[in-house]
């Protein structure tokens, strides 16, 4: 297969015709856009078949009612159709850009399935949403009534965040505690503004310190402040760190200088998005301007990291992975956008070490071919003896996935169970531990996986304490 072209992501200024202005105001674009924005959002809104068996709904792990909002949406109905999408999601705005859809609703469509090309769900739940930010249709945080207990929320990634909006609306005192100075988690620092944009982001954290909820930033639990003393501040507490300590690679030269965590190359690019000083980025640490990326992995923490690349100018970005295009763990959707953008993928190719004394220069790569599945039912990868070659690098990233901080240890908390994985025991349904008063949702409980379970974790553990306590209420009344 010939190589594709490296793609150069630049503004082209073109002739406007005699007859009209040398150029268009902004205004009048966003007018125009706007119309075709609905047209097409009505259009694949009415392809909706309105089927008796919504496969798209029972595959969404919030059971959304897509159905009747994309009904309503065909109509011309937009704030009934962001009323019944928001009643089951915390944040449509962002699912609608970054679930995975062709592994959920979309893959799912009884259209798709009948070979007639998916109703494109996200594309539809993100207009109608913006559209509702952009009217005002979404409310501000305001309880009925305010209530005594409070809830302290370690975490303000998306699974915190959720727990929080909907604790808040019930009348509960909310605290949230995070290590970074901006609220958010991996959807401020971990997903690049192309896939979503901050302003989103940063409008809904707004909307919830707006409601009064109270973030304590720049504030690492076992350090600045211990986990009993948050117990002791509040009723209940929310684990919701999320997974951040990377997968590591070992063999010869893995601790040359260019080799990189890929959590530390996405957040200092989305920090130098938001206009902050990143001296990494300077340095040329973390940036990939005329450079020859190599990133090893092939999920979509990988696929972010490649288009980065692209988008900081690379010479060439190559992703290796130690299986086939089709066993690989991330969005096939993802894959196709990187490989259009101009990213090479090098199949059945696994990592043995790197060459360079001090600075990388090439990753020693061994190639694989599938044997046997594994446990999951995956083919594992074997190594093909005598194949071993080495591919040119001068940045080379690890997006090998990532695993959970011992937080037992960290913060002095023996009697916090965790499973074998490290990953905190609680209820899946509850989110509830075996500490009194104490929950866990997200990353943190599921292992990494996506945003859209932990913000159907931290709704349902909301309830849970929305419930456990209108229970205590309605004893003490008696």
């Amino acid at each position: 297969m010939a190589k594709q072209p490296m793609l150069k992501f630049v503004t082209v200024e073109r002739d406007m015709p005699e007859k009209r202005d040398a150029t268009v105001r902004k205004d009048d674009f966003n007018e125009i856009y706007a119309e075709f924005a609905k047209a097409k959002a009505e259009e694949q809104a009415s392809r909706c078949s309105q089927c008796g068996v919504p496969y798209c709904q029972s595959h969404c792990p919030l059971h959304n009612n897509i159905p009747d909002w994309l009904n309503l949406t065909a109509t011309g109905r937009l704030k009934e159709a962001y009323a019944v999408s928001q009643a089951t999601n915390t944040f449509p705005e962002i699912c609608g850009r970054i679930c995975p859809q062709d592994r959920l609703c979309e893959g799912n469509c009884v259209i798709e399935q009948s070979g007639h090309g998916t109703v494109t769900i996200g594309s539809v739940e993100k207009y109608i949403t913006d559209t509702a930010w952009e009217n005002g249709w979404v409310e501000a945080l305001a309880p009925s009534e305010e209530r005594g207990e409070s809830v302290g929320i370690i975490g303000a990634g998306p699974g915190g965040l959720a727990a929080a909006d909907r604790l808040r609306r019930a009348g509960f005192q909310v605290t949230i505690y995070d290590r970074y100075d901006r609220a958010g988690g991996l959807l401020t620092y971990g997903i690049p503004g192309f896939k979503l944009e901050k302003d989103v982001v940063m409008r809904r954290n707004q909307l919830l310190e707006d409601g009064g909820v109270t973030f304590k930033l720049n504030c690492n639990v076992g350090d600045d402040i211990s986990f009993q003393e948050i117990r002791d501040a509040h009723d209940a507490v929310i684990i919701a760190t999320g997974v951040y300590k990377s997968r590591d690679l070992q063999g010869p030269g893995a601790g040359a200088e260019g080799i990189v965590k890929a959590i530390d190359y996405l957040t200092a690019s989305n920090r130098l998005n938001f206009g902050d000083t990143v001296p990494e980025i300077e340095s040329g640490e973390l940036n990939a301007e005329g450079k020859k990326v190599v990133v090893i992995g092939g999920g979509d923490t990988a696929m972010d990291c490649v288009r980065t690349a692209i988008r900081q100018g690379a010479e060439s970005v190559k992703c290796l992975y130690r299986r086939d295009k089709a066993n690989m763990p991330g969005s096939q959707r993802e894959t196709q956008n990187a490989e259009e953008e101009g990213v090479e993928f090098v199949w059945l190719s696994a990592p043995k070490g790197f060459t360079g004394s001090d600075k990388v220069d090439g990753v020693m790569v061994q190639k694989m071919r599938l044997g046997q599945p594994d446990a999951s039912g995956r083919q594992s990868p074997e190594v093909i003896e005598g194949a071993d070659y080495v591919e040119e690098a001068d940045l080379v990233i690890k997006a090998l996935g990532f695993e959970p901080e011992d937080l037992p240890t960290l913060w002095g908390q023996p009697e916090l169970e965790v499973t074998r994985w490290g990953t905190v025991k609680a209820q899946f349904t509850t989110g509830a531990t075996d500490l009194d008063g104490v929950y866990a949702v997200g990353d943190i409980v599921r292992g990494a996986s996506l945003v859209v379970w932990a913000i159907k974790d931290g709704r349902d553990c909301a309830d849970a304490i929305i419930e456990r306590f209108g229970d205590q209420r309605a004893v003490a009344a008696e």
